[in-house]
């Protein structure tokens, strides 16, 4: 009575897949933990479970390594969308998530996915108080941009030099996140091209976070430094973004790497 899964990524941004269509949800805090430990455990930036939709082709949960839950996780969508439109032969799908009903297309071989409009009102994000999101008030003053999950991003004029296990916990829990935050780092190129670094929320320094891309490239805009179509280049590859009237649509390459089951003794341990 084991627990089959697959290891994924996106740009290295690595996931374990749970497939857990046909008979309900298995994921708890404590199990998202042992998995996620990369000495005991297998290792992830964030789990996805796939549940079965009611109105949607599938649903889609998002866990963290500390066994907290992740509104949204865009590279994990593309890796599960890609795997599932090739186990159907289908070009696109509908996921329901947290975040709402996204879509996702495979398009000349590329896995795209629609993470939705941004969130630009300060509740939404969410802030502490009131305040213009395009003006933070924290040194570097920053963008904050819900993607349904929250993103804080600071434009600097070198993405390699940031100290980013020093600078991202600081932002990632200060006072004015209510639900702390995602940290990006961008390095503006041209008005198509960016250099983005990412602290993720509960898990730390990830190649990539394909909200953060996708948060990235309406705060760039905003600012006026970028076109809403823009290259970005993470510690682990590119993504193409797109920011469109009906949401950020994000495209690259997706991997599966490996398929696994955990045996009934290491579930055991955790329950």
């Amino acid at each position: 009575n084991g627990l089959p899964f697959m290891k994924m990524h996106g740009l290295g941004n690595d996931f374990v897949v749970i497939d857990s269509r046909g008979r309900g949800a298995v994921t708890s805090p404590a199990l998202a933990r042992a998995i996620g430990d990369r000495h005991r455990g297998v290792g992830f930036d964030q789990l996805a479970e796939i549940r079965d939709g009611e109105d949607s082709d599938i649903c889609l949960d998002f866990w963290n390594s500390d066994g907290s839950r992740a509104g949204a996780c865009g590279n994990a969508t593309r890796c599960v969308a890609s795997h599932v439109m090739a186990e159907t032969g289908r070009d696109q799908l509908t996921i329901r998530t947290v975040r709402g009903l996204l879509q996702a297309r495979s398009i000349a071989g590329v896995t795209w996915v629609n993470m939705g409009p941004p969130q630009l009102d300060w509740r939404e994000v969410p802030l502490a108080r009131a305040m213009e999101v395009t003006e933070v008030p924290l040194p570097g003053t920053p963008v904050a941009v819900g993607m349904g999950n929250p993103h804080c991003v600071f434009v600097v004029p070198d993405a390699e030099a940031v100290a980013l296990t020093e600078v991202g916990p600081q932002v990632e829990t200060d006072p004015l996140f209510p639900e702390k935050t995602n940290v990006e780092y961008v390095e503006v190129r041209s008005r198509s091209e960016v250099r983005m670094r990412v602290w993720e929320r509960g898990t730390g320094v990830t190649l990539a976070c394909g909200s953060g891309a996708c948060a990235t490239v309406v705060a760039t805009a905003l600012r006026g430094l970028t076109d809403r179509q823009v290259r970005m280049e993470l510690d682990g590859g590119w993504l193409e973004l797109d920011w469109r009237d009906d949401g950020v649509w994000m495209g690259g390459p997706v991997a599966h790497v490996f398929d696994g089951s955990f045996p009934a003794a290491f579930l055991a341990e955790v329950a």
